[in-house]
This record gives C-alpha cells, sequence and structure tokens, in this order.
C-alpha cells in the first residue's frame, strides 16, 4: 500500500509538471495583441515675431507726413474651408511683400498697408489729432482679408480706438510687444513701434514719448539696483558697528 501511494503521488507530480509546461509554452508562443498606433496632428505653431517694416506717407510737396516703424501680428477668426470650423490664424506682415499708402490732413493721418502675396491683406491705421490739447492717437483700424482657406472674406472696422497716444511734434515709441483688440473676431500685435503722424520737421522722427511698458521695464533695474545698496549699506554699517563694539571692549593695561 506504501508502495502505492508513492506511486501516486509521483504521477501526480508528474502530470502537474506537464500541464504547467505546456501552459508556459501556449503563453510563450502566442503573442499577445498590439494596440493599433495612434496618430496626433501635428500642434499649431504661430509664425515668430514679425520683421519690422519702415513706412512713409508724404504729404504736400512730397516731403513726410507720416513715419512708422512696427512690426505687425495679426490675429484673425474666420470660417476655415479646410477644417469646416472656425479657427483662429496668427499671420505676420512681410514688409518685403507689403505696397504702403496713406494721406494727410490737419487733423488726421492715415497709413495704408497692403500685401501682395497670397495672404491678400488690406490694414488701415487711422489717426486724429486733438487740436485742443494738441494730443493725437490711433483712433481706426480697418481691416479687409481674403485669404486661401477662407469661406468668405473677413471685413472689419473699429472707428471707437484710442491707442498709442503721443504728442504733436513727438513721436509715439514702443520696444515691448503691445495687442490692439478691434474686435471679438480680430486683435493686432505689434512689435518695436515707433510712430508719428503730425508734426514732422523733414524726413525724420521728433523725439520719442516711451510707453508705460517700456517705462515698468526701467523701472524694474532702478528698484532693484536700488535695493541691493541699500543692502550693501546695511551690511557696511552693521560691520562698522560691531567692530566699534569690539575695541570699546578691549581696556588700556
Amino acid at each position: 500500500m506504501k508502495k502505492n501511494g508513492v506511486q501516486s503521488r509521483w504521477s501526480l507530480a508528474v502530470t502537474l509538471h506537464l500541464l504547467l509546461a505546456i501552459v508556459h509554452q501556449g503563453f510563450a508562443t502566442v503573442a499577445p495583441p498590439t494596440a493599433a498606433p495612434t496618430t496626433t496632428a501635428a500642434p499649431h505653431k504661430d509664425p515668430s515675431n514679425p520683421e519690422k517694416g519702415n513706412y512713409v506717407v508724404n504729404g504736400k510737396n512730397d516731403t513726410a507726413c507720416l513715419l512708422a516703424a512696427i512690426g505687425v501680428q495679426l490675429n484673425v477668426s474666420f470660417s476655415s474651408v479646410s477644417q469646416n470650423q472656425t479657427v483662429q490664424e496668427v499671420v505676420n506682415i512681410q514688409p518685403s511683400a507689403t505696397n504702403s499708402s496713406g494721406s494727410c490732413d490737419t487733423d488726421s493721418a492715415s497709413l495704408r498697408l497692403m500685401t501682395t502675396d497670397v495672404q491678400k491683406t488690406n490694414l488701415t491705421f487711422n489717426f486724429t489729432l486733438n487740436t485742443t490739447s494738441n494730443k493725437y492717437y490711433l483712433s481706426e483700424v480697418a481691416l479687409s482679408a481674403a485669404w486661401p482657406d477662407m469661406k468668405d472674406p473677413v471685413s472689419v472696422r473699429n472707428t471707437s480706438l484710442d491707442y498709442l497716444r503721443g504728442s504733436l511734434g513727438y513721436s509715439y515709441m514702443c520696444r515691448d510687444k503691445q495687442t490692439l483688440f478691434v474686435s471679438k473676431d480680430f486683435s493686432m500685435n505689434i512689435f518695436q513701434v515707433q510712430v508719428q503722424p503730425f508734426g514732422l520737421t523733414g524726413n525724420q522722427f521728433g523725439a520719442a514719448e516711451e510707453c508705460q511698458l517700456d517705462e515698468d521695464d526701467m523701472l524694474i533695474p532702478i528698484i532693484v539696483g536700488a535695493a541691493l545698496a541699500g543692502l550693501v549699506l546695511i551690511v557696511l554699517l552693521a560691520y562698522l558697528i560691531g567692530r566699534k563694539r569690539s575695541h570699546a571692549g578691549y581696556q588700556t593695561i
């Protein structure tokens, strides 16, 4: 009986071993299903900062009546043909592919930029001079655009703006990026701007009036420098006071 029990246990062990080997072989030969590769659309990449263009509007006697040095970037929402939905496109105005024109009057001046590339764009800046305060400002911006992916051309005009304020005979200057909101479907980023629509002498800008953004940028290093100078002064005073007290502790023998 004892021998039969041993043989039974041995047969059971062999059987289990064979079953485990078969199961292991099955897992080794059957490769797990692989997930189908997913593809993601490349993220939309906005263009880099626009190139600065230099534009001149001539008035009477063929002398400059408006000067502008500015980099322009357009943010336009429109109905896309390719995507069949409303999208926002960011487009730089390329000075090399842009013609400029305009006009000047006693209390108004305009600059018109017309692109010659495939993204047909007509952008107009209108400035107004307050003859009482001798202050000028950008009072109106108009845009008409017919780009290849537009289902319908875009036309926007806002006549109640108040940007780029300057004084008669002076130019308005701002080195920092500014965003000018024109409508819910159109805004404009401008870079490295200097503009003077009134009171020009010759073909040169008048003295520049810095924008608030530039003044804030200049104020920060001044504050930091003053704080560092104050810290150095405090440390120096503490050192001198400590040194004086240490000398006072000695007695002459």
